[in-house]
Formats: structure tokens, sequence, C-alpha cells
């Protein structure tokens, strides 16, 4: 066990565990994207797209949330501080990332701008970040044209291929946020013109408050007023506060209303609307903007001819000097006199106490390049927390001041309208910060583990927050993401809760055993609603929309099938599986302190069993998932008149049943004596369990091995796994298997269905088109394949295996193991040009742009570079685990 870090970052997670605790109040919680988002949506047909577009967004007032550009926010969202640019060239500020709609992208939604967060700490004392903002006119409609021009078949048409960055044409954007203290804001943005000419910038940084009182149900409206150069800000929550600029911008005020006028053409709210500043900055309309209050203001620096190489500096400092009168009001420190005196102290300070805090997180014997890596991931999952306001019922009824929704909005099946109980006002870990900016119940899980590695608190809250009464539906599901909460995804909750709890008392020197029973006791109903919902004949073969792997099949696995047909899912019961081990570990954890979680332990190691002799035997039609001759698990597709066959398509959903394993040291069993005569009992009455329950004698070591994969079925995937022609790529495990570079066609009751070895972007429509299982590496499944490894390694120490396979090199899965955490980590790692395989094609070389890791949502099977979102530093951040809990490199 590790000791807990020390240092003063570490001493401020300490003071405020919670979210409601004063070092938590700010943050950059502020979304990346708002708008085309299902919560903003009020439409009839559900296309949240179109209803809010993007070309409106600078327009209208958002009902649940704000986005914005390097923006920082309070924990409830009522106040906001960001950036706006312009170049004088483009037609609109540059207030939030352009990007297109799923239904303007070639391979879905894609956001085309060029940014990285590049530091953070756990309580946002300290974060930085950089934009890349080109010189020329942003070319907004250049690429929605030539990628509306593009097929599936072509790569996405990106920033860079428009020319708009060439010769080093633009301006970067470094913003720096630094904490005096909890309520005492710092905010640096320094600008560099890397062009080779002199060319001017209009900076913007504005605070606005979010539009809290338009809409019936709370007509307070706060306030902005200017006095002797500060703006002061009142709110009846938050409190007094001031923000200063230190120099002499033009300071601007509009409304956070809607442009009712220019939008609708109807009488407007104000005639200062929420587009004020663009009007102003942009169109020189002066009428749109006031000198003195409002409830959005800009601080205008003209940065004019600024040299190539050249870098400026604008300084703001936000600090409260009041509580609010509300009876539950923000906590307030009123202990900083303000002014810009310290400033540049306070900044060192917090930078230096972020280093320190990464000291004791990162091992010393990481690389500097590896202990980079880890920094910019831990960064993004950071930048990645977004407030996320979402009360259903609110939602389907509508507000009081605006026109009732449509009642199509409330009719059964139509979007959500079984969860009017979810209601969410809280900061959640987002799978991406522009195209996914709402949770996602199965990336959430993956995210906790590297959260847990620097706030244990936090990854303790998130796994909690998916099982509360206000997320988790009556009926047990939980939700799985806003454009459908019904949708499926894989259960790997009580995984992550098992995760987290391990590395939170690793981190924090002490177990948490009442979190884990907590969610262990919502995971009890959770895991009641699969049963009850996935296993259609009790055969203990699931079926039915495992969404999580999108394409990865012959067809849409969450849809139903003709005909009557069904799907029994190697993965599905592999999952499920999975599920009852992750169950039986957190119930054996808690039996050894409280023998009366025995029983539930007795139950999920049944339930495992059953699971493990239905996929051992045949399933409901005489048809075994396991295909002996192949040596691989498969779908099988049944039919009404009971007739079935299996699907011959080898990928991870094959595999799947690898990660269902679990042993339990000799130590552990004999703290659990029930467990142990159940096992005896079952033993002596079936000696048919010898594949599936295994006693296992290295030096001494006694313990029980839990695999739903029998030893020589293991040994058969493995050599799949390990094979570099199939799953084994030089970056991870592909979903699936290279051999059908050639496609493989497959006959579906007369109807046929082609598979093909993918390894970039998804050629199908399936799921929208903008994912692809079918070859890429996928970094949430190579991590449990990893977890799966290192267990077996654990039960088995002096196994060998040929790796890779062909290879005629024998080695053990603790060095398998290794080889494939390094495998995945060399996809952030310069090759001897100075480039990382895992970065976007599209992303240019050399010393601008080297320096900075991205982190895709997946990678290309074959070269790694990065594919899908750009900022997916969500369940890709599981890169900073291996780096800071994988084998030290020799």
């Amino acid at each position: 066990m590790t000791s807990p870090a020390v240092g003063s970052e570490h001493d401020r997670i300490a003071a405020s565990p919670g979210a409601d605790d004063p070092w938590r109040l700010w943050g950059p919680y502020v979304s990346a994207r708002q708008w085309g988002t299902v919560r903003e949506d009020y439409s009839a047909d559900g296309n949240a797209w179109d209803y809010l577009p993007f070309d409106q967004a600078h327009r209208r007032a958002y009902r649940w949330g704000e986005d914005g550009m390097a923006a920082v926010c309070d924990s409830f969202g009522f106040l906001n501080l960001g950036i706006a640019l312009w170049n004088g060239r483009d037609d609109r500020l540059k207030e939030r990332f352009f990007g297109l709609t799923n239904a303007q992208g070639n391979h879905g939604e894609d956001v085309k701008e060029v940014w990285w967060p590049t530091d953070a700490t756990p309580t946002h004392s300290w974060a930085s970040w950089l934009y890349r903002y080109p010189q020329a006119a942003f070319p907004y409609d250049e690429l929605v044209a030539a990628n509306a021009a593009r097929t599936r078949n072509d790569p996405e048409f990106e920033l860079t291929d428009t020319g708009v960055l060439a010769e080093d044409r633009f301006f970067d954007v470094a913003v720096t946020h630094a904490k005096a203290n909890p309520t005492d804001l710092l905010m640096r943005i320094d600008v560099t013109n890397h062009g080779p000419e002199a060319s001017d910038l209009h900076l913007i940084p504005q605070a606005w408050f979010r539009n809290t009182w338009a809409y019936g149900r709370d007509d307070r409206t706060p306030s902005m007023t200017l006095t002797d150069g500060t703006v002061h800000l009142q709110h009846a929550w938050l409190g007094s506060y001031e923000l200063e600029a230190d120099g002499d911008p033009r300071i601007l005020f509009c409304d956070n209303e809607t442009d009712d006028a220019g939008l609708w053409g109807v009488e407007p709210r104000t005639d200062c609307p929420k587009n004020g500043l663009d009007r102003a900055i942009v169109h020189a309309d002066e009428a749109a903007v006031r000198t003195d209050h409002g409830t959005k203001v800009g601080f205008w620096w003209q940065l004019r001819g600024m040299a190539p190489g050249e870098t400026r500096t604008v300084r703001l400092r936000l600090r409260a000097v009041a509580a609010g009168s509300d009876h539950a009001s923000a906590p307030v420190d009123t202990t900083s006199a303000g002014g810009f005196a310290d400033f540049e102290q306070i900044q060192r300070a917090r930078a230096a106490e972020a280093d320190e805090f990464y000291r004791g997180v990162i091992p010393e014997t990481a690389s500097e390049e590896d202990a980079l890596i880890a920094r910019r991931a831990f960064a993004g999952l950071l930048w990645g927390k977004q407030l996320y306001r979402y009360a259903i019922g609110e939602w389907l009824e509508g507000d009081p001041a605006g026109p009732p929704p449509p009642p199509q909005r409330r009719t059964a099946g139509a979007r959500n309208a079984g969860w009017s109980h979810l209601d969410l006002a809280d900061v959640i870990s987002m799978p991406d910060e522009w195209e996914y900016p709402w949770f996602a119940s199965w990336d959430l899980a993956f995210h906790t583990v590297p959260l847990a590695l620097i706030d244990p608190a936090f990854a303790k809250e998130q796994v909690d927050l998916m099982v509360r009464e206000w997320a988790q539906h009556p009926n047990g599901q939980l939700p799985a993401y806003e454009w459908n909460f019904n949708d499926v995804n894989p259960p790997v909750h009580a995984w992550a809760a098992w995760q987290v709890y391990s590395l939170a008392a690793d981190v924090a020197g002490e177990p948490d055993r009442e979190f884990l029973a907590r969610v262990y006791s919502k995971l009890l109903m959770n895991f009641s609603w699969w049963v009850n919902r996935k296993d259609a004949d009790d055969s203990y073969l699931f079926e039915g929309g495992f969404l999580g792997m999108d394409n990865i099949g012959p067809f849409d696995r969450s849809k139903p099938l003709p005909d009557g047909m069904r799907l029994e899912q190697s993965d599905a019961t592999s999952w499920m599986a999975f599920y009852s081990l992750s169950m039986l570990r957190i119930g054996v954890e808690l039996a050894r302190h409280d023998r009366s979680w025995s029983a539930s332990v007795r139950t999920f190691f049944e339930y495992f069993l059953r699971l493990a002799r239905a996929m051992d035997d045949f399933g409901s039609t005489g048809i075994s998932l396991w295909d002996e001759q192949d040596g691989f698990y498969y779908d099988a597709l049944v039919r009404p008149d009971g007739s079935a066959e299996r699907l011959p398509v080898r990928s991870l959903v094959g595999l799947l049943p690898l990660v269902a394993v679990e042993s339990v040291h000799p130590v552990i069993a004999r703290q659990i004596p029930d467990l142990l005569s159940e096992v005896h009992w079952l033993e002596r009455r079936d000696t048919g369990l010898a594949d599936v329950l295994a006693h296992h004698e290295h030096h001494d070591d006694t313990r029980i091995t839990m695999s739903l994969v029998p030893v020589e079925r293991r040994e058969q995937l493995l050599a799949r796994l390990l094979a570099e022609d199939e799953f084994l790529s030089p970056h991870g495990i592909r979903s699936l298997s290279a051999a059908y570079r050639t496609p493989l066609t497959v006959d579906v009751d007369g109807a046929d269905f082609t598979v093909g070895y993918t390894p970039a972007e998804s050629d199908s429509a399936l799921f929208g088109g903008n994912s692809n299982w079918r070859g890429p590496v996928w970094f949430p499944i190579n991590f449990l394949l990893v977890d799966a490894l290192a267990t077996y390694a654990e039960a088995y120490p002096d196994l060998r295996v040929e790796h890779p396979t062909g290879s005629g090199q024998q080695r053990s899965l603790d060095e398998i193991t290794a080889d494939l955490m390094d495998r995945l980590v060399t996809l952030f790692r310069p090759d001897a040009e100075g480039r990382r395989p895992g970065t976007p094609k599209w992303y240019p070389s050399g010393p601008l742009w080297d320096p900075h890791p991205t982190f895709s949502e997946y990678f290309h099977g074959d070269d790694g570079s990065g594919l899908g979102a750009t900022h997916q530093t969500g369940w890709t951040a599981l890169v900073a685990y291996f780096i800071c809990r994988g084998p030290e490199p020799q």
C-alpha cells in the first residue's frame, strides 16, 4: 500500500471531500456544447440537433446549462466566466466550438476545432488550457459543404484540410485559472501570434449569469453593474462578487436573453440580448450593448499589430465579497483584498503545488514522456467534469412562462417519458467535452478508475450517483445516456465500484466499506432488473441490446429482429457472468466484516455457476455458443420454431467470456466460511463443476478461482487473442479479427449480411455511424481484458503461453499483461520522428503540434492513429492507470 500523498493540493482535497465543500464550488464545469443536446430540445420530432443548431446558439438563451471556451462556473452553473475571440474576419464572435451535427458529418458528429486541456488539479485550484485560433476567417461553410460531399468511405474533411492553419497562421490562446481561496479566482490569458506576419486579435473575456428568470419558475434576476472600473455582481444564492480587469479594456454589457426580434420577429424581452457583444464588436451595432449594467459582460481588448512570435497577456480576477441571502447560500471567503499585486505569486504557487501533487501520483520510475501523458490524461478528465442539469419531470411538463411542449413528448415510448423521476443537478465526468457532453453510465464507470488515483472522493461520488434514487429507475435500471435513458449499457458498475473502493483505500489509507455497501445494496436492484428483463426463456443465455459495442455485429443488436427471431449473445451472457463475479467480489469483502452479507455471496456464486453451465453446455435450443471447430464463442440466432444457428463472426463478442474471472485468496476465503461450505457442498454433489471452479496450489497458496471459460477453451481463445493476424495489433487488441480483411458474408434466412475488418472509421450507418467496433482498438475492453489476464496470472503464476501466437516464444501471463499495457501506452509516446502514433492523422507534425498528446475515442486497428471524438479523456484516460499502476519499465 502506498502512503497518502502530501502537499497543499492534497490538503485541499482532504478538506473538501464533498461536492458542496468550499474548494469544489468553482471549477471548469461549463460544457463545451449545450446546443444540439436533448436537454435543450423541445421539438415534437426529437431532432435535438436541428431544434437548437449552432447557427442559433449565440442568439438563444439556454434552458438547462451553458457552454463556453476555457470557462469556469460555480457548481450550480449560476455564474460563468470564459473567453470570446474575434480575428477581425469571422462572421461572429468565437464564443463556443464549432462542429458538425450527426447528419452533417460523413462519420457522424465531429468537432472541427483544435484545443488541449494542459493541466488541472482535483480541486481546480489550478487549471490550464490551450486553444488554436485561425487568423483567417473560420471556414464554417466550407467544413459543412465539403463533408456533405463525402461518403462513409472517405475520410472526414477537417480544419487542417481547409488551409487556415497553414504556415502557422494562428494564435495560441493559453488560459490559466488559479484560486487564491475557494471564492477568489484568477484568470490569465496569454495570446501568442505564431504566424509569419503581424496580426490583430480582439480578446473578450466575458462573464454571464445563466438565465434562470425567464421560465416562470423563479423570477429573481441577478445583476451586474459597473462602478469605478469594477463590475459588481449580485446573485441571491452566490451573494456578491467583484470582477476586475488588469488594464483598460472597454467594458460592455448585454442581457443573457434570446434575441427574439432577430430570430423570430417578435417583441423582445430586451434591446440588448445575448448576442449583444457579437453585434457591437463584429457588426458595429452599439445599440445592442450598454456600458453600465446587464446580466452578461465582456472586457474588450483590441490586441493590434501583434508581431510574429509575440505574446500578450490579459488578467482578470473574480472574488466574493459577501454571502448570498438564500438560507443555503454558497460558501464565501473574503480574506483576500483583490487587485493584482499578488496575482503572479499566487499563480506560481498553484502551479508549483500542482507539480508537487502529481509527483505523489505518478511514480518516479515513469519516464518524462510517460509522466506528461498521464498528467495530460488527468487534465482532460478534470476539464471534462461538467455541470449536468436535467429534471425530466419539468422538461416533459414545460415551463409556466413558455408554450407547452408538443404532446408527442409525453406519449408512451417517447424519449425519456418513463424517466420522470430523474432529476440531476450534479457535476459529472463526461465522455468528451463536445461530442458527448452528457453522461453515459458505462463510460462513467471507466472514468472513475483513473479518477480514483487523484480524487478518490469524487470517484466514489460518481459511482454512487448512478444508483441514487434521483437517477436509478424505480425498476432498478440505470440510466444509459440522455438520447435514450432506456437504452442498455453493459453492466460494469459493480466492477467500477470495486476498482474505486480498492484504489481509494490505497490512496486514502483506509477502506470505505460504507460506500461499498451503499452502492452494493442499490446494485442488487439493478441485477434483478437484468435478470427479469434480458433472459427471455430463463435459459441463462442473455439477449438483446447491449449497447456499447455498437456496430460490431452484422446487424443492429439493440433492435428487435424480424419474424420473432432473437439473439442469444455470447457477450451478453459474459457481461452477466462478469457482473455476477463483480457482485460476488464485493459481497465477499462486506461479509468478511459483517456475516449478514454471506447470503448474497452464495446467491451470486450460484448464479455465476448457472451462467457458466449455460455457456459450457448447450443453449436453449440445443446449440452451444462455443464452436469446437473454430475454438471461439459466437452469438446464436434463435427462431420462433426453436431452430438456431451460430453467427460465425470472430470479434470481441467471443473474447468477452475471458473477462468473467475471479480468484479468491485463501486468507479471504477462510474468512467466509459460508462460501467455503458452499464450494465443498457443490463439489461433493456435482463433479461437472471442475472446469468452472478450480482450486490452485502454488507455493502453498490454495485459492478458489472461478472462470467462465474452461481451461482448454481459454488456451484456444488466448491463441486467437494473441495472434497478430487476428486480434493483436501493435497498439492493443482489435475489436474484430483482421482475418476479415476479406469480408465475411453471413446468410440469415436468405438475407446476406456482410462484416468486414474496418480498422478506421465506420463504413456502416448502424448507430448513426459515428463509432466503429469492426476493427479499431478501444480502451475500455482492452482494459477489462488486461485486468482479467492479471487475475489469471495471479491464479496461474507458472502458466506460459505462446506470445505472439506463432512466434515460438513462451511467456508468463504476467509478461503478456505487461506487454499489452505497453502496447496501449505506445499510442501516446513519440516515435523516432517525434510524432505520437495515436495522434489523428489530420493533425500536422512539428514543434507546435508534437508535444501535445491527444486522447481519441478509439484507434486505428493497424497503425494506431486516433479516430472518432478527439477529446475522449473519459475512458481513454485509462492510459494514466497503466502508467501509474502498471509494471515498472524495464
